[in-house]
């Protein structure tokens, strides 16, 4: 059952105590073990840290023209505990959850404050079992995509395009890849190609947003990269 966690989150933990921890509430710690240690509290402590570490970054290369006000508002908000949660819930994160019997009745598993600890848990989990990098994947993967649900006035595909037309024969693309929800609240997942190799990927409610995220991942990576 595990594996289909870490299928969504794109990363396998080599120790899957760690991974327990991270989904263990206080409230099936201190049921189980007498012992709320072996909760996720400490791991989202620290997972917190490198969420806003790896964010901070990755605005910075992003807006080099933005000021450190706007990027503190910009981060506040894709890092808030509403955006982390509907990426659980994107994940059904939910369904993994180790809960007491009062926090299972008392609909735990879909309590937006849980599911946002649980997130930045498994992000620390991470960060431990396999470095930096492991932990930087998941964030990378699912959360700053969502980047263009915050900032969508910003036209990251016209960004993207200018950018990729500095050399010649570049040949940029967009792929709808998946969709999921009923119609009136349906979420697309897009891939955007260049000269037919994956660079970026983008969800949204609307086709334009899931482009518009994949559009600024892309811009990032080709930033990092270059």
């Amino acid at each position: 059952m595990l594996s289909e966690l870490e299928a969504a989150l794109g990363y396998v933990y080599q120790d899957k105590e760690l991974i327990r921890n991270a989904l263990s509430h206080t409230s099936y710690a201190n049921e189980m073990f007498k012992d709320a240690l072996r909760s996720y509290e400490r791991l989202e402590f620290l997972g917190d840290s490198i969420l806003g570490f790896v964010t901070a970054e990755y605005l910075y290369r992003t807006f080099p023209t933005k000021l450190e006000g706007e990027l503190t508002k910009i981060r506040a908000e894709l890092v808030c505990e509403k955006n982390l949660a509907e990426v659980a819930r994107q994940i059904h994160l939910g369904d993994y959850l180790l809960l007491g019997n009062g926090e299972e009745q008392g609909g735990g598993r879909d309590r937006a404050s849980i599911l946002c600890d649980v997130m930045e848990a498994l992000i620390a989990a991470a960060y431990i079992d396999g470095g930096f990098a492991a932990a930087k994947s998941i964030i990378t993967r699912l959360i700053l995509p969502k980047l263009a649900t915050v900032v969508n006035t910003h036209d990251y595909k016209t960004e993207l395009q200018e950018l990729v037309q500095r050399k010649r024969e570049q040949i940029l693309s967009y792929e709808l890849i998946g969709e999921q929800g009923p119609d009136h609240c349906k979420e697309f997942s897009v891939r955007v190609l260049l000269n037919g190799d994956e660079v970026g990927r983008g969800i949204g409610t609307s086709k334009k947003r899931a482009e518009q995220a994949a559009a600024a991942q892309a811009i990032h990576k080709i930033f990092e990269s270059g």
